[in-house]
């Protein structure tokens, strides 16, 4: 018993905060981003076009910002424990009410606003609140929290592929949302937010702390409020590529299954190439959550999405499975090491004291990109009947999204007034 208490007090609770997101994750994120997989299903069940059925997940994105910026705030004033709690909740009625629909307005409401809801701020949720619990392995803590967004649908897709195939996609999300509120419920006790406040001491010892962020900063920053935030160009600039990561990323998880499908393969061959895409995104997490403690954090962004620009380029000539299954590869490391350098990025910017509403307000501008880049999606190949100009279209804005990185400067330590 002694060597076990000894054992926990040599463990510094953030490991467990980061281990217990890690879990939560798999099970949010991964309702979250496999919509695709149930696709053709609903759109069959519902005779829509391919617009009509993107709009369902758009709508949940475009809400889902909305429920950002008031979960940021929340995060901020409450803690993550109620929030988490919540968002299982209300994650898993909105699955087993989706299983019970029979009209597409009632998509609307069941999967687009309720999923919307329970899983719109789980990025910001994790990444503020990690941010608070570590400083100089701020990258590789993040990182490793934030796998259930890449391990999620390599966990979720092909179990929710299996389940429709055997019960039907009714089935598959009644089953699927009594299983989020037997993670995540639970779990949601082991939350609790750090005392941390500004720059001081968080996951080492504080002379050892700075080491990192100095080399690319200088001195830890100085924390801005909301309102100082929205008044720098830093700010705008990492909206936009919240924004413009958000189109490319969703328009492709949204649309890879169908198209896959679409050359002639199966829905299993389909989904294991979203799942090898969620894998390696969670190399990605950990491997560039790392970097960006020893590289920089801009400099791995900038990265990311050159890793996703070439994927994509990729994908415009891909027919065979082995070709998609690269594309899956690069694209995943380069998805996968984009959330944990981001907001370590934004951590460094804006220092920590607000970065809860900070991420909250940004996040919002990846949940309208996570809108629009399903639709457009669907609205080229309705027009087409081919995903190459959505799929082109996507590869322009990633590498929009790497100049605005570019021009990100630090703004925590600069004088503000009022």
């Amino acid at each position: 018993m002694r060597s076990l208490l000894k054992f926990k007090e040599k463990i510094y609770y953030g490991w467990v905060v980061v281990a217990t997101f890690f879990i939560v994750g798999v099970a949010i994120w991964g309702m979250r981003f496999t919509f695709g997989v149930f696709f053709k299903s609903i759109e069959s069940e519902f005779l829509l076009t391919r617009a009509a059925t993107s709009a369902i997940f758009s709508t949940q994105m475009v809400l889902g910002g909305i429920f950002t910026i008031l979960g940021g705030w929340a995060l901020d004033r409450y803690g993550p424990r109620i929030i988490i709690f919540l968002m299982g909740l209300i994650t898993g009625l909105g699955l087993l009410l989706t299983g019970q629909t029979n009209a597409l307005w009632q998509l609307f409401i069941t999967y687009s606003l309720f999923l919307a809801m329970g899983t719109g701020v789980i990025y910001v949720v994790v990444m503020s609140t990690v941010s608070r619990w570590f400083d100089r392995q701020r990258g590789l803590a993040m990182g490793i929290a934030g796998l259930g967004a890449g391990l999620g649908p390599v966990v979720i897709a092909p179990f929710a592929t299996y389940l429709i195939s055997s019960f039907g996609w009714r089935m598959a999300y009644l089953i699927l949302g009594l299983i989020v509120w037997l993670i995540v419920i639970p779990l949601s006790g082991l939350l609790k937010r750090h005392s941390h406040q500004g720059g001081t001491l968080s996951d080492s010892v504080e002379s050892n702390s700075k080491d990192t962020r100095d080399k690319e900063y200088g001195t830890q920053p100085v924390a801005l409020s909301i309102w100082q935030a929205f008044r720098t160009r830093s700010f705008w600039f990492i909206m936009f590529v919240f924004l413009l990561f958000a189109i490319s990323l969703n328009l492709i998880l949204t649309h890879l299954v169908p198209h896959i499908t679409d050359i002639g393969f199966s829905a299993a061959e389909a989904a294991t190439v979203l799942s090898v895409t969620g894998m390696a995104a969670v190399v990605g997490r950990v491997l560039l959550g790392f970097a960006s403690d020893r590289i920089g954090r801009k400099l791995t962004v900038i990265i990311c999405t050159l890793l996703q620009a070439v994927a994509l380029v990729w994908l415009l000539r891909s027919q065979e499975l082995w070709m998609f299954y690269l594309f899956a590869l690069a694209f995943g490391l380069g998805w996968g090491g984009m959330g944990p350098a981001m907001a370590a990025l934004i951590g460094d910017t804006f220092g920590l004291g607000k970065i809860g509403a900070i991420l909250g307000v940004l996040d919002a501008g990846f949940g309208v990109g996570a809108a629009i880049g399903p639709v457009v999606g669907g609205r080229v190949y309705d027009v087409t009947q081919s995903y190459f100009l959505a799929f082109l279209f996507g590869v322009i804005v990633i590498l929009s999204a790497t100049l605005f990185v570019i021009l990100v400067g630090r703004e925590a330590n600069r004088n503000f007034t009022g």
